[in-house]
């Protein structure tokens, strides 16, 4: 596998790498790290007294030549949203906006309408209203759903295993598809166990997520690896793309259509993330 091609488009980016935005020391560790995206976060890794000085840290950070990222916004009804979206209007380094605790389709509306229409919104489900409302809220305006499954977990008092978050995976990645978005951005796995990480990446791809927030820099590239096809993958892909086109490029039996857009996908995806057929 080769490294891939920067920057890689927020619709396609696989590792969405947390950085506390109270914690500037971090700040350039993070965008060197190999995360697809870099999130500078203002609301739950920054305290309520700390919040104005983590703002303007984060947005004197953008501002510098050279620099851009994403931020995590503090929810609409938190007291802190509309300093945050005053204070980063019109930075020249942001490239969107998380939007934290998204339960209905006015909290991306009113966003999306605070930054003039020129900033992208991704909006961060982490309630059961907000799962249960996602198709509102994909259709409302945003670019992309995430699940906050933290506090998924704590608002519902489920636990933190496959199956449990299977409802909620395939309820975001089923509003993804109705409002025509990219595949959603599943929760962070917290801690250092890799083996865990590539394990819970693996469920959430199976349930159509696309995307993962990192806590740690060392999680971004088994994110990578596990949201990427595999060498394996682009040489099936590029056998049968090869085999169709000799067979005459026209479609014969009903297995034709779903590996001939499987196949393209797998194109598609490779070339962006930079990864080699085998043969």
């Amino acid at each position: 596998m080769t490294s891939a091609p920067a920057p890689i488009d927020y619709s396609l980016s696989r590792s969405w790498l947390l950085a506390n935005g109270d914690r500037p020391d971090g700040f350039a560790d993070a965008t060197a790290s190999e995360a697809d995206q870099v999130i500078f976060d203002l609301e739950d890794a920054v305290a309520p007294a700390r919040k104005a000085t983590a703002r303007d840290t984060v947005a004197d950070w953008l501002a510098r030549p050279g620099h851009s990222g994403w931020v995590r916004i503090n929810d609409v009804d938190s007291g802190f949203w509309s300093d945050d979206i005053a204070r980063l209007r019109s930075n020249p380094g942001l490239l969107g906006v998380m939007l934290a605790k998204v339960e209905s389709a006015a909290h991306v509306q009113d966003t999306v309408a605070a930054f003039g229409g020129r900033v992208h919104v991704i909006a961060l489900v982490e309630s059961a209203l907000g799962v249960e409302e996602a198709t509102a809220i994909a259709r409302a305006g945003a670019v992309r759903l995430a699940f906050g499954s933290g506090d998924y977990r704590r608002d519902t008092g489920t636990a933190a295993t496959d199956l449990t978050m299977a409802y909620a995976r395939s309820r975001l990645t089923n509003s993804s598809r109705v409002a025509r978005l990219p595949n959603p951005i599943d929760g962070p796995t917290p801690g250092p166990d890799l083996d865990l990480l590539r394990t819970q990446t693996a469920a959430a791809r199976d349930h159509g997520m696309t995307g993962r927030l990192c806590l740690f820099g060392a999680q971004t590239r088994v994110v990578n690896e596990a949201m990427s096809p595999t060498e394996a993958d682009v040489d099936w892909a590029r056998e049968f793309l090869s085999d169709f086109a000799l067979a005459g490029g026209q479609v014969r039996d009903g297995s034709d259509k779903p590996r001939l857009y499987e196949a393209g996908r797998i194109t598609r995806l490779a070339s962006a993330y930079g990864v080699a057929a085998r043969i």
